[in-house]
Parts: structure tokens; sequence; C-alpha cells
């Protein structure tokens, strides 16, 4: 591939979402494309900035130095993606609302706490219909049916005894394990205790 062809590939897709609250929490964040720390601390500032003041009547989409922010609210959260300028803003808030639709159906009428909570299924559901910002799976059903199965097979493969989300804790970074209320860190043998 050349140069022109490499930009344009990562300039297809979503380059991040974000979910907040209304009082600017962040509930989940992803990035698609490769930021440094200090760029997504930026983008999150101008998301919470630009996002949270607007009216409910004004216009879902917000230009920003080279791409867009596109939103939109269900209840007290905002369902926030950056996309690149020439991406079709309907289409997007369509895969929005094709992913809340997931999560309604996963979490039974999804709410700020399901996502507080069980965080890592948010994210395999998101992951199971986006796989690099784009979007891979647009049938609800056979993605609930991946994350049921998936689930399935980590409950076979728990050993008798053991906290069945324990087995998840390696996927995860340590805000998400703390997030949900697993002691971050701890892997190998969870059964024993050395003292």
């Amino acid at each position: 591939m050349n140069n022109d062809q490499n930009k344009n590939a990562s300039t297809i897709g979503w380059h991040f979402i974000i979910l907040m609250s209304r009082q600017g929490k962040i509930r989940l964040s992803e990035f698609f494309s490769s930021y440094t720390e200090s760029e997504k601390r930026r983008m999150i500032r101008d998301i919470t900035s630009d996002v949270l003041p607007r009216q409910p009547k004004m216009c879902n989409i917000i230009e920003k130095e080279g791409y867009k922010f596109i939103y939109r609210r269900y209840a007290s959260l905002y369902f926030v993606v950056g996309v690149p300028l020439h991406v079709n803003e309907l289409l997007v808030l369509e895969e929005i609302h094709l992913f809340v639709e997931a999560l309604d159906g996963y979490f039974n009428s999804v709410c700020e706490l399901d996502l507080v909570f069980s965080l890592h299924k948010s994210l395999s559901i998101l992951f199971e219909m986006f796989v690099g910002g784009m979007l891979n799976e647009s049938n609800k059903r056979d993605v609930l049916k991946n994350i049921i199965d998936a689930e399935g097979l980590v409950e076979e493969l728990a050993t008798r005894g053991e906290d069945v989300g324990s087995q998840l804790n390696d996927g995860l970074s340590y805000q998400e394990q703390f997030q949900l209320g697993r002691k971050p860190g701890r892997r190998g043998d969870r059964g024993s205790v050395n003292r």
C-alpha cells in the first residue's frame, strides 16, 4: 500500500467513542486511533465543554480541528463519537443507535449503572460490533448471541467455587478492574493467600 491508501484507510470509521453522564463523568471511552494521553485528555475536555452545555434542540454535530463530534443523548447518557470530516453524519447517528439497541438488548433497558458496574460487558458488545472503529456486525441478535456464548465459555472454563468474573480480570486494565470493585493486579492463583 502506498501512503495515500494508508491515509485513506485510517480515515474511515470512528476515531473514538465516549459515553458520559450529564455531569461530565466518563462512563466508557475507547479510542480506535492512536492518540497520546494528553491528546485524549484534551479531546475529552473539548467534548465536555462543547457537548454538555448544548440545548436539546441544537445540532448533534460539532466540527472541530479536522474531525467531527457526533453525539446523541439517551436519558442521562451522551454517546459521543469522533469521526473524520468526510464521514456521513446520519450513518454515524444510526450506528450509535444500533450500539444503544444492543446494550438495551443485553442489559434489558440499559442505564448508567449498568455501564459502571458491567464495563467489561459493555466493551465486549462494542468490540463485537466495531473492529478498529468500523462497523463489523450490524445484526444485534448475532452480537448478543456471541456475547452470551462467550460468557458461557468463561463459566465452563471457570474452576469450581471461583468467581466467574475473576476469569475476566486478565483482560481488563487497572482502572476497569477498580470500577468493577475488584482488587487490581491479582493474577495467577487467586485461591491461595501468602501469609
